[in-house]
């Protein structure tokens, strides 16, 4: 029992329970590998929050980690069993979805980005807040050709969408 749950915290993030950018870069050697190996898509989607520097000026950033948290939950929530989310860093988010063409999967970014602008956040604190996010989606093999590419290309269109508009998906 101990040794799952020393497991778990290697490969979790404490504060949104989702997995850890390490533990990404272990999931998606082998997910790309599958890919390649079945002849299959593998698509990723790269989220990152608008205006996530207000939360934490305006509420503190105790209200900015249990915001990551509370989206953490939701993207959980919205995804497939056989995908993954994990927290990348900061207010960065991916999710891997193995068996999943771009179109499907930037279906799935604008599913997580209207729920995401409808949800109320921090609830519990008073705050109500709502936020958006940038959403960037790129396939493997598609638009890649290893899992550096890939992360790489999801965030590139990202930023598109955080550089022209905000609150939008963009692909790769």
């Amino acid at each position: 029992i101990y040794f799952k749950r020393i497991h778990e915290l290697t490969i979790t993030d404490d504060l949104t329970k989702l997995y850890n950018a390490r533990y990404l870069h272990m999931r998606i050697n082998d997910e790309v590998e599958r890919a390649r190996r079945f002849g299959y898509d593998l698509s990723m989607i790269f989220i990152d929050l608008d205006y996530f520097k207000k939360i934490n000026d305006n509420y503190g950033h105790l209200c900015g980690s249990k915001l990551l948290a509370e989206v953490g939950s939701l993207l959980k929530e919205k995804i497939r069993s056989v995908d993954m989310a994990f927290r990348y860093g900061g207010d960065e988010f991916i999710i891997l979805m193995p068996e999943t063409p771009k179109k499907n999967a930037k279906i799935v970014a604008n599913k997580i980005r209207t729920v995401l602008k409808k949800a109320v956040f921090l609830k519990e604190e008073g705050v109500n807040c709502r936020i958006t996010a940038s959403f960037g989606v790129a396939s493997y093999p598609k638009d890649s050709g290893d899992k550096t590419e890939l992360i790489h290309m999801a965030d590139n269109a990202m930023y598109r969408v955080k550089d022209k508009s905000r609150d939008g998906v963009a692909v790769a």
